[in-house]
């Protein structure tokens, strides 16, 4: 990708003590990498700038493949030089972002997810943290789950430790629902403590049944599933997934939600595809609203959303009418555009590892103890 002309920043700091951090996140979606430069100079964060890599084809294929062990030969290899190419990739994110004018403290990288096994102790992002740091030149952080499974906790969901922070209000009740590969809330009631968790799906079966039929990356604006219509045999199905009987805390990725377990049905090979999708479309967003519905309090309830998941017009249609009497809005009504906000938390849980900021919510993962989040490789 060519490099994007930006603006001169305004020198903040030039001292070890810079408010300027860069956050990277490559998600469970796999369709490449978010990169933020952040201010935090003020109570709010400031998204100084943007960009995005794409994954190409051939590595969104390898990454595939290694969320599920014995499909490719050579595992551990490909999985280490996996990491390499990823890190080359994060670096070159880093360079739109970096300015000579200002120093940027650290860099937060969450890395590519290929297990997420928290019942077994372990959960693995691709990312080689050393090497980051030598082609960056700056001080990086990551594996910031890991510290929270060693204290017992699910390692996620991160995010609403400063979904609290940002969002939460007294004048309503609000959840935050991020719709990525996965779809995550988190509970902002001003009377409770807040509460987060995986749901299920969001956009990752959507995306991998449009690739399967169509060979296309994501169905835009739910356009493809706006032609179908949902089988309620197959929705009923899918909703039997013992995932979604499981109380919070909870997470959960592609080991249970995937293209294989989609195919085991078999009403799916009878129906059209585009009633697949709506189907799909639909199994997403009861997810979500039944999550949602256990949780409503006396304040009126706001929802928020955020994540890639945010910009599909029909995902969006289809929670609202899931959700009645519910205002639902998004994070870019908030100060922080939808497919931001995670890129955004890295270079804060970079930020609290600096200041050694417990990063993760015992109420949401179930650690034992609050915990600093982050192993860091000094430039």
């Amino acid at each position: 990708m060519p490099s994007v002309a930006h603006p001169p920043l305004k020198p903040i700091s030039n001292n070890p003590h810079s408010p300027l951090y860069i956050g990277l996140m490559s998600g469970t979606s796999m369709d490449g990498v978010d990169g933020v430069l952040v201010d935090f100079s003020s109570s709010f964060p400031q998204v100084v700038r943007h960009a995005h890599l794409p994954f190409n084809e051939a590595l969104k294929k390898t990454l595939i493949k290694l969320n599920y062990s014995g499909e490719t030969p050579h595992e551990l290899e490909i999985a280490t030089t996996t990491a390499i190419e990823l890190s080359h990739l994060y670096a070159q994110c880093v360079n739109q972002l970096k300015d000579p004018q200002v120093t940027i403290r650290a860099i937060g990288c969450h890395g590519q997810t290929i297990r997420h096994q928290p019942d077994k102790g372990f959960t693995i992002q691709l990312v080689n943290g050393a090497l980051l740091a030598e082609l960056t030149g700056i001080d990086t952080l990551c594996d910031f789950r890991a510290r929270d499974i060693a204290a017992g906790g699910q390692g996620a969901p991160l995010v609403p430790r400063v979904h609290q922070a940002w969002f939460s209000t007294d004048h309503c009740h609000r959840v935050i629902v991020n719709l990525g590969g996965i779809a995550n809330i988190t509970n902002l009631d001003p009377h409770a403590s807040v509460i987060g968790f995986d749901c299920g799906p969001a956009n990752i079966l959507l995306d991998e049944w449009i690739r399967h039929c169509k060979g296309v990356a994501y169905d835009k604006n739910g356009a493809w599933g706006r032609l179908g219509q949902v089988n309620n045999a197959l929705l009923n199905a899918l909703l039997t997934h013992p995932f979604l009987a499981i109380p919070p805390p909870k997470s959960t990725g592609r080991e249970a939600f995937n293209l294989n377990w989609l195919l085991s049905f078999n009403l799916v090979h009878k129906l059209t595809p585009e009633d697949v999708q709506a189907t799909l479309t639909e199994f997403t967003t009861l997810c979500v609203a039944r999550a949602i519905q256990p949780l409503r309090g006396n304040l009126p309830l706001e929802v928020v959303l955020c994540g890639g998941g945010a910009l599909n017009q029909l995902l969006v249609e289809r929670l609202a009418a899931n959700l009645p009497n519910v205002t639902l809005t998004s994070t870019d009504q908030l100060g922080i555009p939808v497919d931001q906000v995670e890129a955004t938390a890295f270079a804060w849980f970079a930020m609290a590892f600096d200041q050694r900021i417990p990063g993760n919510l015992v109420s949401v993962t179930g650690a034992k103890h609050p915990v600093v989040l982050g192993t860091l490789y000094p430039a």
